[in-house]
């Protein structure tokens, strides 16, 4: 990340856009506590067409660990608002993990989390980590991570500022995958309140994944219908977390399943191996996942 946005400072010269980040190369900068947060901006795009929507897409998720799917979704998601959605113009995109209030089987401490997160978008030019909702000490759902988003970009920043010198408002939306989309149509998943505050205020694009029914799900969702956007996955990629922890847990490689500096930060620090590192082991004071509250661990969205 910028080093006048996000507070990381580096040592010795500067990697190369595209070459392997370590974890050696940083100093260790994530804010301790809400009180040293500040909202990135300094990955935010230029609005190249003052007539396009500026759009900012939230990914929000366990990312225990971050995957390269992770990853891609948003550059799915770019190609799709270039081609079919022309209306739109993406002009930044966010990370935001959960905190470790989630209390999710195998979750990574928070610390652990944010750093493999920080790693992990080293290398891109638009994808930034957002601590906000991973710093809480109780559970955030995910309504109220996109309210988040909206005051920090429209109401704090703004706006976009076009080249006209005119403000637009920015459109946040939720990055997700299909699997996210299914249990929406779950009865006792999801609060009707979220539901309509997600999908009517801000909306979601979906990535579709192998053995998720989106159509189906969409019949249930008719009311947002003009608000959910599909895209379609060209080149199929299965890998989630969850298969990664489960590598991890067997010994096994997950060379190339997630950046090398990833995997090297998880070997240096036995990530998964036990128990020794999750959420659980790390706090005493969480709090309790609120029922039926919108947060879901679908397996690219939450894994």
């Amino acid at each position: 990340m910028d080093s006048t946005q996000s507070g990381t400072a580096r040592m010795g010269s500067p990697n190369v856009v595209g070459s392997p980040i370590t974890d050696g190369h940083i100093i260790p900068s994530l804010p301790a506590s809400l009180e040293d947060y500040t909202f990135p901006t300094g990955r935010l795009k230029t609005l190249n067409d003052s007539t396009k929507t500026p759009l900012v897409l939230m990914a929000c998720g366990s990312f225990s660990p971050i995957t390269f799917l992770h990853l891609r979704m948003f550059e799915m998601a770019q190609d799709y608002v270039r081609f079919s959605r022309t209306e739109f113009e993406i002009v930044g995109g966010y990370l935001s993990p959960v905190s470790d209030a989630y209390k999710k089987a195998g979750l990574a401490s928070a610390e652990h989390r944010l750093r493999m997160c920080e790693i992990a978008v080293e290398t891109s030019d638009w994808i930034m980590l957002d601590s906000f909702e991973c710093l809480q000490k109780e559970y955030t759902p995910t309504a109220q991570v996109l309210d988040h988003a909206d005051y920090e970009l429209n109401v704090v920043r703004g706006g976009f500022m076009t080249k006209e010198g005119k403000r637009k408002h920015i459109r946040i939306c939720l990055l997700a995958g299909a699997d996210l989309l299914e249990t929406m149509t779950t009865p006792g998943v999801w609060s009707p309140q979220d539901l309509d505050h997600i999908l009517g205020r801000y909306g979601s694009m979906i990535v579709e994944r192998a053995g998720s029914d989106v159509q189906k799900a969409l019949s249930s969702l008719t009311q947002w219908k003009d608000n959910i956007f599909v895209i379609p996955q060209l080149i199929q990629n299965d890998i989630s977390s969850t298969k990664l922890r489960l590598f991890l847990k067997r010994d096994m490689s997950v060379q190339y399943l997630t950046p090398p500096a990833v995997v090297e930060y998880i070997s240096r620090n036995r990530l998964y191996g036990d128990d020794s590192n999750t959420a659980a082991a790390s706090s005493s004071t969480h709090g309790k996942e609120k029922e039926g509250s919108g947060k879901i661990d679908a397996a690219v969205s939450r894994s």
